[in-house]
């Protein structure tokens, strides 16, 4: 992709949407996980089928370590080999790309009903696009007592580059324009942001894309991690506002590559307080149970940020599956405590049946 420079947001190790690195941010609970109080299963067997990435920052030693002594088990699943000749298993964690994968896993929930799939390939693959992955907000319907929750105007180009400057014009787009390749792969250059600040240079961008609108929000957005019903915010400094001024002096198409990874948490920086204030815990309650349901995930986080000026209207600007929840504190607590409490659920539907 032709661009007119780079500007860096902070230093990073890795990109997986939130980016797959070690980092000391601080800890914003909203819903405090605890031991279940009912007896669980003495052993709980949980086969992953992930990539190297993701295995190295997930599977640490401390939430093995933890997992073993709550009776967890977690294998290694052998992709070269038939998944129905592995196991048995009580849950299924996963997170490749592929239709022959896709087609594996749900050829193997149909045939095993009582093992939990995390998560369904079809929902998986409805938030990889980012034509799609924004539609259930725009339809949600929240109370707003607390605020209003929205997303982005934004428009989707799968081919010619030269149309995209006589597209947006038509369709009112206002500059700058936010430019995200279509599809999340899990690789870097899907999570690659351009930001461009003319009509004239949108035609450098390479489809397919999605264009959104800019909204100024102060240079930090809020990162929800979603673990079930269990849900972390914490602040991460994102693209910096853009002036009326900037806008009449800059042109071009500027790349920002890694925003918002956990090396840029704004957890303790000296912020605006307007800026840095927490979106209402009531309100993030209500949207991770709703989009939970929609999306029909168990395991996402979804990047929030509130519009500049405003104390309560919020645009979703990106929804990631199975995000870094290495770097989450407490991730290895909140963790065992879902797959215990999946379990539990699964043992009360029996004895109610």
């Amino acid at each position: 992709m032709r661009f007119d420079g780079e500007i860096s947001i902070a230093k990073t190790d890795e990109d997986d949407g939130d980016c797959d690195g070690e980092d000391k941010e601080s800890e914003f609970s909203l819903i405090r996980t605890s031991p279940p109080s009912t007896p669980t299963p003495t052993r709980l067997v949980v086969g992953y089928a992930l990539t190297l990435k993701k295995r190295q920052s997930f599977l640490q030693p401390k939430l093995l370590e933890l997992a073993r002594s709550k009776g967890i088990l977690f294998i290694p699943i052998d992709v070269k080999q038939p998944l129905s000749d592995q196991g048995p298993f009580d849950v299924v964690l996963h997170k490749l790309t592929g239709k022959e994968w896709s087609q594996t896993i749900e050829d193997y929930g149909q045939k095993n009903p009582d093992v939990t799939v995390l998560d369904p390939p079809d929902a998986i693959e409805h938030v990889n696009n980012r034509q799609s992955m924004l539609a259930d907000v725009a339809d949600l319907k929240l109370p707003e007592c607390y605020g209003r929750v929205t997303v982005p105007r934004q428009l989707v180009f799968t081919t010619d580059p030269l149309s995209i400057p006589e597209e947006v014009t038509k369709e009112g787009l206002k500059l700058p324009l936010v430019a995200k390749p279509l599809v999340v792969d899990g690789s870097a250059k899907s999570h690659e942001l351009f930001l461009a600040y003319d009509k004239v240079s949108l035609a450098k961008l390479e489809p397919p894309l999605v264009l959104q609108e800019f909204v100024n929000h102060g240079g930090v957005l809020f990162k929800v991690y979603i673990i079930g019903e269990s849900i972390k915010v914490v602040r991460r400094f994102s693209l910096p506002d853009v002036c009326k001024r900037e806008l009449s002096k800059i042109a071009g198409v500027f790349r920002f590559p890694r925003v918002s990874c956990a090396s840029a948490s704004a957890d303790g920086a000296d912020l605006d307080p307007n800026v840095s204030e927490l979106p209402p815990s009531p309100l993030l309650e209500m949207l991770a149970r709703e989009l939970r349901i929609r999306l029909g995930l168990q395991l996402f986080n979804i990047d929030i940020i509130r519009e500049y000026g405003t104390k309560d209207l919020y645009y979703v600007i990106d929804i990631n599956y199975f995000p870094g929840y290495g770097k989450m504190p407490e991730y290895e607590h909140i963790f065992t405590d879902f797959l215990l409490r999946l379990e539990q659920s699964k043992y009360k539907k029996v004895l109610v049946a």
